[in-house]
Order: structure tokens, then C-alpha cells, then sequence
């Protein structure tokens, strides 16, 4: 029919199985072998289009929907079920932040991820790509001033291949501990040393704290630091007062004070 030809091209999907379904239903016995040739569609396409004239008015079903329950486009991570993996092993090796929490965050860019994954065989957008590693848990923040002194130039190198030994490492069983120093503190009681929290104390009384935070001089610093161990996820936190450490070794064969293995391997 020559209808078809005109109406079919201004209707969604919704709009076309509608119109071809009334047809056939009007035309009764033969009608959808009929509107199949003369559109040059599929026999479900009008048999779906059929069951929703029936239904249309009865239950309601089918109002609103163009595709059907379940059609559509199906997201990147069904159709591609390592795109997920292959992001996380791109962006893990350069991440950031503290190994004990879930929320890690990561310097580059979305542009440029999107290009290696697409680069690998996963075709993904960079909007895409933002929106898959907010559903791994990064998040994207800003600069922090955490830069001392000049960049050795193969620094981004030598933190890969930490991330690589550790890698192997744990793969093998074998341990793997993370120490992370700490800002040392100021400590003591009379007068105390300001800080930012807060607590609940009487109005108008408030705990009052020396005026300029100059370090005792009979008074250490608190040393505090971090150990965590990766292989069997645990942790916990050392604050001491010294810095200084006394080993005592009889300077034998493998431990010779001129010997630099035993230096190296100590340190």
C-alpha cells in the first residue's frame, strides 16, 4: 500500500507496529500475510502490532513504551563483558590515595583512557569511561600540594615497578607490607597544642590551649605511622618518640661493616 510508504518513515517503532496491527486486524482473516507484503516487514513485527491494538484499551499495556520490555541498545558492559576489567587494570597501576579505602582516585584523564581502551579493542566514549569508574569507586578531585623538590625522571617507572612486584608478590602468597609515615605531632599537656576538631564541652568554657604552638624542648614529638598488610587486608597504626634505631650485628662474614650487600640489603 502505498500509505505505508508514506506514513511509515514519520513513526517510531511504537507508532509503526500500531498502525501496521490495526491494518491487519481490519483487513481479518489474511490481513497480516497482507500488510507483511505490502510493507514489506516481518510477519512478528505485525503479529506484535496485532496484540497491541487487542490490548491497547483494555489493561493499558504497552502505553508509553516504544520497544518492548527488554529491547533497546545493551550497555557497553554486556556487550563487551572485559571492558570493566580492562579499565580497572589500566587505571589501578596509577592510582592514588589510601590503600585502605575503597575510594581511590586516579590522575588521568577519561579522554585518554577512552583512547587505550579503544586503542585494546573496547570502542567506549569518554563520558562512558567517567561513568564506569564512578561505578568502580574513583572519584575525580583535585590537585593537592604534595610535590617536594625536583621529579627524579624516572619516577613514574620506579612506582610501576613497585606496583609490579607487589603484583607478583601476592600472586605468589607471599607478604606484602605498606609503611606509611605520618606528620609528626606536637605533644603535651600543659598548656596543649591547638588542633581543628572539635568537642563537646560547657558553654563558654572551652579548653584553652598555648597561644603559639613552639615545640617543648623537654617535650618529643610524636611519631606516628601506618603498616598495612596488603596480602591478609589488616592494619594498625605505631606512634612513638624516637627516630633512632641501635642495631647491633657481630660484623662477621655476610655482615662486615665495609661489606655494601649488607649495607643495601639492610636498608
Amino acid at each position: 500500500m502505498a500509505k505505508f510508504a508514506v506514513l511509515l518513515p514519520q513513526l517510531d517503532e511504537r507508532q509503526r507496529r500500531l498502525l501496521l496491527g490495526a491494518e491487519a486486524h481490519a483487513l481479518g482473516r489474511g490481513g497480516i500475510a497482507r500488510v507483511m507484503s505490502a510493507a514489506g516487514v516481518s510477519r512478528p513485527t505485525v503479529t506484535r502490532g496485532v496484540a497491541e491494538v487487542l490490548a491497547v484499551g483494555q489493561d493499558g499495556a504497552g502505553e508509553g513504551r516504544v520497544r518492548k520490555p527488554g529491547g533497546g541498545r545493551k550497555s557497553l558492559t554486556e556487550t563487551d563483558p572485559a571492558l570493566l576489567a580492562a579499565l580497572d587494570a589500566l587505571v589501578e597501576p596509577g592510582t592514588r590515595g589510601d590503600p585502605m579505602s575503597p575510594l581511590r582516585w586516579t590522575t588521568k584523564s577519561t579522554r585518554n583512557l577512552a583512547d587505550a581502551l579503544t586503542a585494546a579493542g573496547h570502542r567506549v566514549s569518554h563520558v562512558r569511561v567517567g561513568e564506569l569508574l564512578h561505578g568502580l569507586g574513583y572519584s575525580l578531585q583535585g590537585n593537592a600540594k604534595a610535590v617536594e623538590g625536583k621529579q627524579h625522571p624516572d619516577r613514574d617507572a620506579q612506582f610501576r615497578h613497585i606496583n609490579d612486584t607487589a603484583t607478583r608478590y601476592l600472586k605468589a602468597s607471599d607478604p606484602v607490607i605498606s609503611v606509611d609515615a605520618k606528620k609528626k605531632e606536637l605533644v603535651g599537656e600543659t598548656p596543649g597544642y591547638r588542633n581543628n576538631g572539635r568537642d563537646w564541652q560547657p558553654q563558654g568554657e572551652p579548653i584553652k590551649v598555648g597561644t603559639h604552638d613552639f615545640p617543648d624542648k623537654d617535650m618529643p614529638k610524636a611519631v606516628p605511622y601506618g603498616i598495612y598488610d596488603l596480602s591478609a587486608n589488616t592494619g594498625w597504626v605505631t606512634v612513638g618518640n624516637d627516630n633512632r634505631l641501635l642495631i647491633s650485628a657481630d660484623s662477621g662474614g655476610s655482615n662486615r661493616y665495609r661489606v655494601r650487600l649488607w649495607k643495601h640489603e639492610l636498608a
